[in-house]
């Protein structure tokens, strides 16, 4: 099993510092959250937790373009992979996108993940001109079209969304950067058994863990990918703490187990007690399944 540092609850300012240090701990990636813009009003409903504490959390928080915190963090280390988790795809250009992803790709040494994901704001399709109501064929078609364009090789793509002629991206990275798509709910789990190259969960307990690991290998035996060696499984639970807790994550089929090692409670703690914890978790934790 690998182990994902995740950064929703660290400030952007530490992110160089967290990503050395959990690099030298022996962690395998680091993930950041993927927010635009704070909407004043909406009535959209978060899925995954308490929609009013979400929207508090996101209007106090400042958020970091991905890209801009990925290659910066890359920068300065050597082996540690990043990816965003997950990154809102159908409200980006898809060639705009595919040109960041490849590029970082390819300066990072092949250290990038892109976690795909919807948005549960409507606002993020709304202000930027994006049917929120083809959120799911816009996401289908994005990922074809990224996918395309790593390839290296000519590649057109028309639909009545996406309609451009014979194209090539270069440089492309020497190996095709994994597509994790995130999300909960039944479409959600076949686009990451279809398309997808793992599956991120959002954050979530171990009992519903296990049901959903269960439905995305239904339908990975439907769409053919069940037998994957290469597929990964990044799984949250965020009352795991002990090499049991982890071992039976590992158990269900999790590659990557996500974790905040200082909890939610991060504006509390100094940036010394988050090193601490990331060395801490390093040496109790990881050194006990390399």
């Amino acid at each position: 099993m690998k182990f994902v540092l995740q950064l929703g609850f660290a400030h952007f300012s530490d992110y160089v510092t967290l990503a050395q240090h959990a690099e030298a701990a022996g962690w395998s990636a680091l993930s950041m959250p993927d927010s635009l813009f704070f909407p004043k009003l909406s009535d959209s409903d978060y899925p995954y937790a308490d929609t009013e504490a979400i929207r508090q959390y996101i209007e106090a928080s400042p958020f970091i373009e991905p890209f801009i915190a990925m290659a910066t963090m890359a920068a300065q280390t050597r082996t540690i992979h990043f990816y965003p988790g997950v990154l809102k795809v159908p409200v980006r250009q898809p060639l705009v996108l595919a040109k960041l992803l490849t590029s970082l790709a390819v300066v990072s040494n092949n250290r990038i993940s892109l976690g795909a994901g919807l948005s549960p704001w409507k606002e993020d399709f709304i202000y930027n001109n994006v049917d929120f109501e083809k959120r799911g064929k816009l996401m289908d078609e994005c990922l074809a079209i990224i996918r395309g364009c790593m390839s290296g090789e000519y590649f057109e793509y028309h639909s009545e969304n996406y309609d451009f002629g014979l194209l090539k991206m270069n440089p492309v990275p020497t190996v095709p950067v994994p597509i994790l798509v995130g999300g909960h709910a039944k479409p959600a789990l076949r686009r990451a058994a279809r398309l997808g190259d793992g599956w991120a969960s959002a954050n979530t307990d171990y009992a519903t863990l296990k049901e959903l690991i269960g439905q995305l290998n239904e339908f990975r035996k439907e769409a053919g990918t069940l037998n994957r060696k290469d597929y990964q499984i990044h799984g949250l639970d965020f009352g795991a703490r002990t090499v049991d807790d982890f071992k039976r994550l590992q158990e269900l089929g999790v590659t990557h187990a996500g974790l905040v090692p200082w909890g939610a409670d991060a504006h509390s703690m100094t940036k010394a007690q988050h090193l601490d914890a990331i060395k801490r978790f390093g040496d109790d934790i990881i050194s006990r399944f390399r």
